[in-house]
């Protein structure tokens, strides 16, 4: 089939590398206009085009893809589908013109976690297994007919950063699947449960923020789930103390929020059933610590209350 490929980020690249590698024909690909970006606010382009270009292929960064002129530039290119990557919502003036429309893949199983961050909510709310859908892009978001899923069991020690990857693979390898079976009509579509659906909502800097009136078990999987992206973290003497690990110990009487020290080598912040024992940290302008060494470098002592 011949493709517009639609998508921004690095979790993007391995679907368009596997289509560009199939027997399907890769035409151009679209992607977010190129953005400001660190101290400088330098001009930085998106991983997508990035590749695209390693790829020499055509690159379109509309600003509105209602503009008529970039329908128009679609509509000369005669595509028979329109795959999409994580990128943003397509009007219907877009998505219909194609033959086939267009082909979105999740990295969940719809209608679970509809939205943004779909591996970090799947992975904070305790779910056994995760996976990808591939699905017909429709006038709601995340709604269309499912094409195909692909389902892979998420572990306790799983965290949103190796699921990333994972998914990542796994998503490129299933769009090829579902453009295979739209390509030799063998498409059965399954309906969403809208009943079933769940939220994904954007992940924002303070999602990270730790609630120690929450159980053990609740506070491990916010760490696996926001330690990449934005960070666990608690509030300390009005410093923002990021958590990349932690073990935790159950115990009947507790205080949440407390601080214990329990030895000069490590101290525990009491949550909702027990201790939350950090195990690596870092305070703002520093580098990451083991508890040892941050110890050493902080005056703590017992008593002192995290905000929660």
């Amino acid at each position: 089939m011949k493709i517009i490929f639609m998508g921004t980020p690095e979790f993007a690249v391995p679907a368009l590398n596997v289509l560009v590698g199939s027997h399907h024909d890769v035409l151009a690909v679209v992607t977010v206009p190129d953005k400001p970006k660190g101290r400088g606010q330098s001009m930085a382009m998106s991983d997508i085009k990035k590749r695209a270009l390693e790829l020499d292929l055509p690159v379109f960064q509309p600003e509105k893809l209602k503009d008529p002129v970039f329908i128009k530039t679609l509509h000369a290119f005669n595509p028979d589908i329109l795959v999409v990557v994580a990128f943003r919502i397509l009007p219907p003036e877009v998505y219909g013109l194609p033959k086939f429309g267009a082909v979105n893949v999740h990295a969940s199983l719809l209608p679970k976690y509809r939205g943004a961050a779909p591996i970090h909510w799947a992975v904070y709310h305790g779910e056994k297994e995760t996976g990808v859908t591939v699905f017909q892009i429709d006038k709601k978001v995340d709604t269309g007919g499912i094409i195909l899923q692909e389902r892979i069991p998420i572990l306790e020690d799983d965290t949103t950063g190796n699921l990333y990857k994972v998914l990542q693979q796994l998503s490129a390898d299933a769009l090829l699947k579902a453009l295979d079976m739209l390509e030799n009509d063998k498409v059965d579509y399954i309906q969403q449960d809208d009943s079933a659906a769940t939220p994904a909502p954007k992940v924002h800097p303070d999602t990270g923020k730790l609630d120690f009136n929450l159980t053990c078990e609740e506070l491990s999987r916010s760490i696996r789930a926001f330690s990449l992206w934005p960070g666990s973290f608690f509030n300390l003497d009005g410093q923002r103390i990021k958590v990349s690990k932690a073990s935790f110990e159950l115990h009947p009487d507790t205080n949440p929020g407390n601080i214990e020290i329990l030895s000069k080598k490590q101290f525990a912040i009491h949550c909702k059933d027990g201790y939350f024992l950090p195990q690596e940290l870092q305070s703002p302008g520093r580098r990451k610590m083991d508890i040892v060494d941050w110890m050493n470098g902080n005056d703590l002592r017992s008593g002192q209350k995290s905000k929660v």
